[in-house]
């Protein structure tokens, strides 16, 4: 088949290297026609998608920059609020550790004020106990010390006068002997 298109080119006077100017004119109308449909039609639609991709894009990159500054802001007002919390708990303590110093201070002002008053009534207490063991003691005393005088005497000491100035001389005797020890 090869043999007969070059034979066949090769009887008549055409080169073969040179084109056909019909062909050549309908190459070129198809292409000016497809042309003009890819002008007319496709061209038109590339750039309508790439404007809305670019839009798309850009529109986006907005918003992004918008939700980045709005996220910055939260940031701040999250920071400026955490720090605020900081200081109003470091307050409180602060006031707390006051009340707490001021009710410690007042529980051991109180604690005072009781262990006085529970002494002084103890001193009281004893005191009175004492006066009472005193007379108790005196009386006893005093007693014994008239048997004993008037067994010593040989007489009897019933009267209570002078019974009471020999039980008084015989404490005060009694007690300048412990006074004098005691030093």
């Amino acid at each position: 088949m090869n043999q007969l298109i070059i034979s066949a080119a090769a009887e008549g006077d055409t080169n073969p290297l040179i084109p056909n100017i019909w062909e050549m004119f309908v190459v070129l109308v198809g292409f000016a026609v497809l042309m003009f449909i890819v002008v007319k039609f496709v061209v038109p639609m590339f750039e309508k998608t790439f404007a809305e991709r670019a839009e798309a894009i850009e529109g986006g990159i907005a918003k992004a920059e918008k939700a980045q500054a709005e996220a910055s802001a939260a940031l701040e007002e999250y920071k400026q609020q955490l720090t605020d919390a900081r200081a109003e708990a470091n307050r409180i303590r602060e006031e707390a550790r006051g009340e707490g110093a001021q009710i410690l201070a007042d529980l051991k002002e109180k604690a005072a004020a009781e262990s006085a008053r529970i002494t002084a009534q103890a001193h009281v207490q004893i005191e009175s106990e004492r006066q009472a063991a005193v007379v108790s003691l005196r009386s006893e005393v005093g007693t014994l010390a008239t048997t004993l005088a008037g067994r010593i005497v040989g007489e009897a000491l019933n009267d209570d006068e002078r019974a009471a100035r020999v039980v008084d001389r015989f404490l005060a005797d009694l007690e300048s002997q412990n006074a004098g020890a005691a030093k």
